[in-house]
């Protein structure tokens, strides 16, 4: 179902074809397959240097449902209800408070639903958030490795290879809000991951099955902070609107220069000697996010595009004993969401929404060789979930806020959960 992270080596030609029948063949059917045999060699090392970059767009994809909506401020002084209503129910929005019968206060879930639909907290100025997040990938690949010779016979293997991950994502977010118009905040996420790479074709045996499991002890990933600015109050007939600015910047540990093993006992099974926290390069997130509120409901929607700034490593080879120098540029990205939120009593909410994350190619440049700039096949993605999530009001300052995504394609993860934890001061 997904993409998978093998490598298909180069097929030698002296071990698939008799020796007499090379001698046998005319010389334009033997040059032919010399050309095919030195076209998989001179793929073989972009191959593995595109192995790393679907790592990076592995993270980048991963990293994305666990990453709140745009976050939103609590609702400006001047657009308070008159009715003495505490900040927390003016979190709820003006147009939802005015419909209260006797303008009581709003239920609880109702301001929390809110505040979740739009990110921000209802009413202190600084709240600390900490949350876990679980990551599930099972893929299955056919993958044939070689060419076909004389127009009908193939020379290579076929072996259907598979991988499995489990990522862990432990990340603490504190927010800070100034004047109920800025808010600030700081994202630190620590990693832990475990992938089982599998693959047939142990001793030429299209039954034997090897496997080799990679894991990364707990480290910190990619440290992230931002920005918004709620430049549009909501009335009767506009929503909310908040524009925000993210950084990320590359504390994690990359994916370039982390070299390749081969199973002694299955010549067709290649995997990393580690796994990488990060995506390596410095970004920059511009979105602005929407909410309304339609009593009893809450719509909200949000758009983002990120920006990969162009980095140099010292080495992006995933050959073991070769070091190549060069740059990456990852792909650019935008995502897009939108959903719906209801009140189901005075402690619980419940939201649905649908998210579409799509990613550009990259590009890889080898600045010892004179290659210049090359595109990495398969290095795109379009990522789309269906998110279902609850928040449940703990206490007057605690919140506990679960969510399930689902994968809907390819690139997505077959299912992401997460578990957060907002506590306001």
């Amino acid at each position: 179902m997904h993409r998978s992270f093998s490598l298909k080596a180069a097929v030698c030609l002296s071990t698939l074809i008799p020796a007499t029948f090379l001698q046998a063949a005319p010389d334009p059917q033997v040059e032919a397959l010399k050309q095919e045999l030195q076209a998989l060699r001179q793929r073989y090392d972009a191959q593995q240097q595109a192995l790393m970059v679907l790592e990076q767009r592995v993270r980048q994809v991963e990293e994305q449902p666990a990453t709140p909506p745009p976050k939103r401020l609590t609702r400006s002084p001047a657009s308070q209800p008159s009715t003495g209503q505490t900040v927390a129910a003016a979190g709820t929005g003006s147009s939802y408070g005015e419909s209260l019968k006797d303008d009581s206060q709003p239920a609880q879930s109702v301001s929390n639903l809110y505040d979740e639909a739009s990110g921000f907290f209802g009413g202190g100025k600084f709240s600390v958030e900490t949350g876990i997040t679980y990551a599930r990938y099972d893929t299955r690949q056919l993958i044939l490795n070689g060419f076909l010779a004389l127009d009908s016979i193939f020379l290579g293997n076929i072996n259907l290879d598979r991988i499995k991950a489990d990522n862990w994502t432990l990340d603490v977010t504190g927010r800070y809000n100034l004047n109920q118009r800025w808010q600030f905040d700081l994202n630190v996420p620590v990693v832990y991951r475990e992938s089982t790479y599998q693959s047939g074709g142990a001793q030429n045996n299209a039954q034997g099955i090897t496997e080799q499991t990679v894991t990364r002890d707990p480290t910190i990933g990619d440290v992230n902070f931002g920005v918004a600015y709620k430049f549009l109050d909501e009335s009767e007939s506009l929503p909310d609107a908040v524009f925000t600015l993210r950084v990320k910047a590359p504390t994690g540990q990359e994916p370039f220069g982390i070299k390749l093993l081969q199973d002694p006992n299955n010549d067709s099974l290649f995997y990393p000697e580690d796994l990488p926290t990060g995506n390596g390069v410095w970004s920059i997130t511009p979105g602005i996010s929407l909410v309304k509120t339609f009593d009893p409901a809450v719509l909200f929607g949000s758009l983002s595009y990120t920006h990969n700034l162009e980095e140099s490593f010292s080495d992006i080879s995933s050959t073991v004993g070769v070091s190549h120098p060069g740059k990456v540029r990852l792909g650019d990205s935008f995502q897009l969401g939108a959903g719906i939120a209801f009140a189901l009593n005075e402690k619980m909410s419940m939201s649905f929404s649908v998210s579409d994350l799509i990613v550009k190619k990259s590009k890889i440049n080898q600045t010892d060789t004179n290659d210049g700039w090359v595109t990495v096949p398969s290095s795109d993605a379009n990522a789309a979930y269906f998110n279902v999530g609850m928040t449940l009001a703990a206490t007057d300052k605690l919140t506990i806020v679960p969510n399930l995504s689902i994968g809907l394609t390819d690139d997505a993860p077959d299912f992401t959960f997460s578990l957060k934890f907002p506590y306001y001061f």
